[in-house]
């Protein structure tokens, strides 16, 4: 049995990282952390856990998780950097689920998260967690990255134009839209009801954290810069995320449904729907899957891309324990092959 340590297990990303690895066939939850609720059992905050997880909240510490063999962090960004490298230094394989190591450059991460990075010298060695392209580096990692859910949603939309080179790369467009839990398990104003129902808008239209996030893996693939453009909205609803994204073909770009069933084809929570599709975010809800569906409009030279993901299962906890599956050794879909809640 693989013996599990969640840090942040009263947050969103903790408690379904929590319903996730109770079911699992290969996992002990061994320890859950939380200063704010240490002492209290798990299944008094979260009764939904009731039967199924009988752990109690307790202090972090270095300490208490070395016997671990691996650490998830839901946590704030700015913790994992100050803590990973004692427990790695234990043989302690972590799991972060902040944006503490998803950004190579230092400089850069500093830039959008507003202090230093106290951790550079493990940056180059964390791994990116995005299976569909980093599935081999995972599998040998230590330290993974998981990536922000609106780069997920985004990246997997374009992959597999960006590696085609069937799309100009100067002028890419993401507009994307998501369900407030992805804020958090806060309670701050903009987030109550009754300011958020019944009502949409954009935010961060200047620069969102996630956009270094994004563009960075676009880089990658395409080996080049990418001009990009990324505006997150706030829909009223409570998961999920809708990413349409907008390219221009370039002179070659063949059979466009084609070209996306192929790229994932062998890869089993990314699903290409039927040409003509437009998928919903409650096709996902509660799953570690991605759909998507490519158009052109009007037959025109403009690729448009719908990319639903689950904000906190495949943008989140779910390819985080995709993640731990091939760290491990076992089979990928392990514990994370469900079907989406309908309605």
């Amino acid at each position: 049995m693989i013996r599990v340590g969640i840090v942040g297990g009263t947050g969103y990303t903790g408690v379904e990282l929590l319903r996730i690895l109770a079911l699992h066939p290969d996992v002990a939850i061994t320890i859950v952390t939380s200063r704010a609720d240490a002492g209290k059992r798990v299944d008094e905050l979260y009764p939904n856990l009731r039967g199924f997880v009988d752990a109690i909240f307790v202090e972090p510490s270095a300490d208490a998780l070395a016997g671990c063999d691996v650490v998830f962090f839901a946590t704030p960004n700015g913790t994992v950097m100050r803590t990973a490298e004692a427990l790695l230094a234990r043989g302690v394989k972590v799991i972060d689920l902040s944006a503490d190591f998803r950004l190579k450059n230092p400089d850069v991460w500093a830039h959008w998260y507003g202090e230093p990075h106290v951790s550079p010298q493990l940056l180059e060695e964390a791994v990116y967690g995005l299976p569909e392209v980093n599935r081999a580096l995972i599998r040998s990692a230590r330290l993974i990255a998981c990536p922000g859910c609106y780069p997920t949603s985004v990246q997997l939309a374009l992959l597999p134009l960006i590696e085609a080179r069937a799309i100009r790369l100067d002028r890419i467009i993401a507009d994307v839209k998501s369900g407030v839990s992805g804020a958090g398990r806060k309670a701050e104003i903009p987030m109550l009801m009754s300011e958020t129902g019944e009502s949409l808008k954009a935010y961060s239209v200047k620069g969102h954290r996630h956009w270094p996030e994004i563009k960075q893996g676009l880089d990658q693939a395409a080996g080049q810069d990418v001009g990009l453009t990324f505006v997150p909205h706030l829909i009223p609803m409570i998961r999920g995320i809708h990413a349409t994204v907008y390219a221009e073909l370039s002179a070659a770009h063949g059979d466009l449904q084609a070209l996306f069933e192929e790229r994932y084809r062998a890869e089993p929570f990314v699903d290409v729907l039927p040409a003509g599709s437009h998928p919903d975010t409650r096709n996902v809800r509660g799953v570690n899957r991605c759909q998507i569906a490519v158009h052109r409009p009007m037959d025109g030279n403009t690729v448009v891309i719908l990319s639903v993901i689950d904000n906190l299962v495949k943008g989140a906890a779910g390819q985080a324990v995709q993640n731990m599956n091939l760290m491990f050794g076992l089979e990928e879909t392990k514990g994370l092959r469900n079907i989406g809640l309908y309605p």
